[in-house]
């Protein structure tokens, strides 16, 4: 069984939407406005997409959130304090996701397109998912590469998504039909 990955549960949109936004206005003296592509993604969604594309979200591994004792701390004050969920692991798992939702709060942030600190962090998640899809449900080895999946972008237009998958430590590859596409990409 495929693991459930935190775009498939929730994002959260209207933080990702203000960034995606305020994008566009800020795009003055970019190197990407030396050719406008017409159906250009905003760096911060895309950012956003592929991490929440490679993070597991924290119910699937709700198990190792309740053994560590300061999550599990942090799941018993929430159901103390009359949080309706139905189990501890459950309270965990919202615990760690509304986590996870801060860091692609920060991530989509235009001033934080190029912060290492915290694209360093996304990649640590990132990686932290793949350590476990590798291990497999029942602890096997379930993938021989110790390095995540390449990312491939067969229509990849402007290519924010390959730039994008770049920044977040993955190896990315992009094509396109068109030519001029294929130029920018290269570029």
């Amino acid at each position: 069984m495929p693991r459930k990955k935190l775009i498939e549960v929730a994002l959260p949109l209207e933080a990702i939407n203000r960034a995606s936004s305020r994008e566009k206005s800020i795009r003055h003296g970019h190197p990407s406005t030396l050719h406008l592509w017409w159906a250009r993604r905003p760096l911060a969604a895309a950012r956003a997409v592929i991490f929440a594309q490679a993070a597991d979200d924290p119910s699937e591994y709700a198990e190792e959130l309740v053994a560590d004792p300061e999550k599990r701390a942090t799941a018993e004050r929430a159901l103390s304090e009359g949080a309706s969920f139905s189990s501890l692991a459950e309270a965990a798992a919202n615990a760690e996701r509304r986590r996870l939702f801060a860091l692609v709060e920060e991530l989509v942030q235009w001033e934080n397109t190029t912060n290492e600190d915290i694209l360093g962090r996304a990649r640590s998640e990132m990686r932290a998912s793949w350590r476990r899809a590798r291990r497999g449900r029942e602890g096997e080895a379930a993938f021989e590469s110790e390095e995540p999946p390449a990312f491939h972008d067969p229509f990849a237009g402007g290519g924010a998504l390959p730039l994008e998958a770049q920044r977040l430590g993955l190896e990315a590859h992009a094509s396109d039909l068109n030519p001029v596409a294929a130029l920018i990409n290269k570029a």
